[in-house]
């Protein structure tokens, strides 16, 4: 019997069953696809999949994510590839769709990441998994000791030339989530220029630049006055189920940064 699925860039899926050979192209889509159970039906993932180890270790791997080796992924005779816009590029993501159905992600939010849980759920058959995933979620980011006093920040994430995410992010919507403003008002993840502006914090991404401790004294350079910190980017990015592990990161975090 054929399902008919609208996917987050409103694009319509049609699927035969449920699907039963799944590629995900995704780092915490694939993690996500793990702690929902799909043991045996995710057949291809990308090299940057690292979680669960098990499944990096033993799933086939299709290319990096805008690098897809579209033929590897062919000759996996998928039924369903899960994919996300910002992730992967158009051209694959074309020349997939000629492959087999292709759900996209397109995640700007905190409720879009529930959301998405909610629809791959009810698409591959875990509609109880994903809804108490949801929950726990929530749950736990009301556990979260937010500081009663809002904070600027500025969020770097690649240096020399150095990048800081925006507005219209995950990353923006979940620091905001938990009291922190950003002061940078462009869109998405632009180019950092230099101006007198010193925000309450400055956090160093630990991806996808592998900022270290040793950053911490060339920024403190150049905003004296803002507390400085590495922060871990999995938890600040990878929306999914590695949100349920929120509470006890950014309690500590907060805590350490002594707000």
């Amino acid at each position: 019997m054929e399902r008919i699925f609208k996917d987050q860039m409103n694009r319509t899926v049609r699927l035969e069953g449920i699907p039963r050979r799944i590629v995900s192209l995704v780092p915490s889509q694939t993690e996500l696809l793990y702690d929902l159970g799909l043991q045996d039906e995710v057949v291809g993932i990308t090299k940057f999949c690292i979680y669960p180890d098990e499944w990096y270790r033993k799933k086939q791997r299709v290319g990096g994510t805008k690098q897809l080796n579209v033929d590897a992924i062919r000759q996996l005779c998928p039924d369903l590839i899960i994919g996300n816009k910002e992730e992967n590029t158009k051209e694959d993501i074309l020349a997939l769709e000629a492959i087999a159905p292709v759900w996209l992600s397109d995640i700007f939010t905190f409720d879009d990441a529930l959301k998405m849980i909610e629809q791959l759920g009810e698409i591959i058959g875990k509609d109880e998994a994903a809804e108490e995933l949801i929950l726990d979620i929530q749950h736990n980011f009301e556990l979260i000791n937010i500081p009663s006093k809002s904070r600027s920040f500025l969020y770097f994430i690649w240096k020399d030339p150095d990048f800081i995410v925006g507005q219209h992010t995950f990353v923006n919507s979940l620091l905001s989530k938990i009291g922190f403003h950003n002061v940078c008002e462009e869109n998405r993840y632009p180019q950092w220029k230099e101006t007198e502006i010193q925000p309450d914090c400055i956090f160093l991404s630990s991806e996808p630049y592998p900022f270290t401790e040793e950053h911490i004294k060339l920024y403190q350079k150049r905003f004296p006055t803002s507390k400085i910190r590495i922060i871990n980017g999995e938890m600040c990015s990878w929306y999914g189920s590695r949100m349920r592990l929120a509470s006890a990161y950014f309690n500590s975090f907060l805590k350490e940064l002594d707000l």
